[in-house]
């Protein structure tokens, strides 16, 4: 099993920049960040854009694949989010992997004054992003007119170094969006339902594991052809709470068919808050026992 971890870009690089690098050091396998204009009770800051701190991440570290977790459609337009991607694909060396997720309802939906959109129009609007995006990385140029994104004689030479693009790895909990997943995904990743109870969080999983399983099916995509991920800290118990629970979330993960689990660098307080000493323990003690 694969291991990641996400570090919210709330730090300046001067802090950030140590997280990043011992997270090589530690061996995961690979490190996010969250693509968002702000982000919850944090969107008051310090708050940093995800493609300079995955560019400056790429550029302290040699290994450790880096992505985005996830990067969407509410304040991206794919003509221009293809050449942030070539660029970051070609600093990093090949190292780059998209997540993609269709966009939520909180702050990047209505910092730009757009109007609310369903959730059915959103997974609309998505499915246009990625096909773009997709067509653009894959050809090197496109031309397209949809209901939400408008292309004319976009580029994206010198292409990515990953052939032929870098790997999309798809957010998916709803039906459309996990065959888009299938179509375009190297990777399926999911949060599992919403949930305050643990094990209720955990029977979601294990349901959304068996949906995505007649999706491939259906979409002619071959068992174990796409990497399986769960964020493990969308359960209301953090993942780094300790290392022997961490080490039973990844177990468990693993006997659902996951492929890899994503947690998160401890905070001081809020969001994921913990201890970095936990964090050493479970990359001391655990990760060479489960990767």
């Amino acid at each position: 099993m694969r291991v990641g971890i996400v570090i919210l870009p709330d730090q300046r690089w001067s802090e950030a920049s140590r997280r990043w690098r011992q997270a090589e050091e530690y061996g995961f396998d690979h490190a996010w960040t969250y693509d968002h204009m702000g982000w919850r009770d944090l969107v008051d800051g310090p708050w940093f854009d995800a493609v300079p701190v995955l560019t400056a991440a790429a550029l302290v570290t040699s290994r450790i694949r880096l992505g985005t977790m996830v990067a969407s459609p509410n304040f991206r337009h794919p003509a221009h989010f293809a050449r942030e991607v070539t660029a970051l694909d070609d600093m990093a060396g090949g190292r780059l992997t998209l997540g993609l997720g269709a966009g939520g309802m909180g702050y990047d939906a209505t910092v730009l004054g757009l109007p609310a959109m369903s959730p059915r129009q959103r997974v609309d609007r998505f499915a246009e992003f990625v096909t773009l995006l997709d067509g653009l990385l894959r050809d090197g140029s496109a031309d397209f007119s949809g209901e939400h994104y408008r292309a004319v004689d976009a580029r994206s030479t010198p292409g990515c170094v990953q052939r032929p693009r870098a790997p999309f790895v798809v957010a998916a909990n709803g039906p459309r969006s996990m065959r888009l997943a299938a179509r375009f995904g190297q990777g399926w990743v999911t949060t599992g339902e919403r949930s305050t109870d643990l094990g209720a969080w955990w029977q979601s999983v294990a349901e959304l594991a068996k949906r995505f399983d007649d999706v491939e099916a259906a979409t002619g995509r071959g068992p174990g052809e796409l990497d399986r991920m769960l964020s493990l800290d969308a359960a209301p118990v953090f993942s780094l709470s300790s290392a022997g629970f961490f080490a039973d979330a990844a177990g468990r993960a693993r006997e659902l068919g996951f492929t890899d689990v994503i947690t998160h660098w401890p905070r001081s307080d809020s969001w994921y808050a913990g201890s970095e000493a936990t964090l050493e323990t479970v990359a001391k003690n655990v990760l060479p026992a489960i990767q």
